[in-house]
């Protein structure tokens, strides 16, 4: 694997991932794919870094996948965790993307495994592998119409034409737009508002909201109580009422 395809480095308790292909628009092969699964590895078994963030080098995020690599026969998928090693197996911190330039095809999906996205406000989504004779199958035609109303979905995977990041944001499809040019700064903001938060609280509530929308009326406040419960008997829920009686930063143990 190049060691350059992939970029990681860790800050403040924030993880800052960079594909580094700029040279093929940031396009996803295998190298690219086990780097990415390597720092999300890193995340969670680290307890030290609260949250990441995924980028593209040289102000463009992602094309997709390499398609030279893929006409030799490479497949930029890691077994267990899929395409770009990131799309069938998310990470359980939180996971921000700072989307600049062109996010399509893989890269509109790796976007779409992101918990929130701040993206510069010159941005085009679009998922356009039927343009190819291929089809979004590494997460777009799924979450896709989970993120945005269904019928937008389908013309978008249909048509294979792209939306504006205005129109993403109208959408609800992102969370923030910036200047183009400052989304990683925008990301890094937000990055450092969540690693400032409880770690067993922010794990437990990106869980909640990750699985709840699968659950019963019958069965929503017994699953969400096995996994919130322990953090209101935590040591940490103690601290975070005591720093704020004491109007000082909470010290966080993680237990």
């Amino acid at each position: 694997m190049s060691e350059d395809a992939v970029l990681v480095n860790v800050e403040d308790g924030v993880m800052v991932v960079t594909i580094n292909r700029p040279k093929a628009k940031n396009s996803v092969n295998l190298a690219v794919a086990k780097g990415i699964a390597a720092a999300m590895d890193q995340l969670d078994s680290d307890d030290s870094i609260r949250a990441a963030i995924l980028t593209g080098a040289d102000n463009t995020f992602c094309a997709g996948m390499d398609l030279k690599a893929f006409v030799t026969g490479e497949l930029p998928m890691i077994k267990g965790r899929g395409f770009a090693g990131l799309v069938e197996k998310l990470p359980q911190k939180p996971l921000i993307g700072a989307v600049e330039g062109f996010a399509l095809a893989g890269g509109c999906e790796l976007a779409l495994s992101c918990d929130v996205l701040v993206v510069g406000d010159n941005v085009k989504f679009g998922i356009p592998e039927v343009k190819r004779g291929l089809a979004a199958a590494a997460g777009g035609l799924m979450r896709l119409p989970k993120q945005i109303p269904p019928r937008i979905a389908m013309e978008m995977a249909l048509t294979g034409d792209f939306i504006s990041a205005q129109r993403a944001y109208e959408l609800g499809l992102i969370n923030r737009i910036v200047p183009a040019g400052s989304a990683l700064e925008g990301a890094l903001e937000m990055a450092k508002t969540i690693a400032a938060n409880g770690p067993m609280a922010v794990l437990a509530s990106k869980r909640v909201v990750v699985e709840s929308g699968n659950w019963s009326e019958e069965e929503m406040w017994k699953n969400q109580a096995a996994i919130v419960d322990p953090v209101f008997s935590s040591e940490d829920a103690i601290e975070g009422s005591k720093a704020f009686a004491e109007k000082r930063a909470p010290n966080w143990k993680g237990k």
